[in-house]
């Protein structure tokens, strides 16, 4: 039986199936792990005024509307600037900077790095009323204030934005 066993693992294509499906389960519990907290169905309110005077609000959104919860301390949330950016251009984002000091700081480090997506400063409130625990942190919120997509650390613009646009359908 045993020898049966050697046989039958020495097929590479067996032993590289084997440790794709360990790497999926160890993967599928880290995100599950992740986003344990998060909010789901309606959406908490977010409102404010943005470090730049603009008012913000969430609800009564036209569009699908991107949330994301960063933070000027976090390494994955500088690589994700320019796709946030990007996004901001085609469709309505709100980013929540979390605990990054005060507006006087976040505008001095949101100038610097060139970002213009409307920004609320966050302590702490915003983040734990939406479950958020890390950063970055994503959200997508339709039309009808429901959060359809969350998604924990660093993804793609493509990813995003084809949430966006399913989001859109409903």
């Amino acid at each position: 039986m045993l020898l049966r066993f050697k046989s039958w693992w020495a097929h590479k294509w067996v032993r590289r199936g084997a440790w794709a499906l360990l790497f999926l389960f160890v993967y599928i519990g880290i995100r599950t792990y992740q986003q344990r907290d998060l909010v789901v169905g309606l959406a908490p309110a977010l409102a404010g005024v943005a470090i730049d005077g603009r008012a913000l609000s969430l609800t009564n959104a036209p569009r699908a509307t991107l949330v994301y919860f960063w933070a000027t301390w976090c390494p994955i949330c500088r690589l994700e600037h320019g796709t946030i950016e990007s996004i901001a251009g085609d469709h309505p984002v709100i980013t929540v900077a979390m605990q990054s000091g005060t507006d006087a700081e976040l505008l001095r480090y949101m100038k610097e790095k060139d970002l213009k997506a409307p920004t609320l400063n966050d302590p702490g409130e915003l983040a734990g009323n939406w479950g958020v625990r890390a950063t970055p942190t994503f959200f997508i919120v339709d039309r009808q204030n429901q959060v359809r997509f969350r998604e924990v650390g660093l993804t793609s613009e493509w990813g995003l934005r084809l949430r966006l646009w399913y989001a859109n359908l409903s």
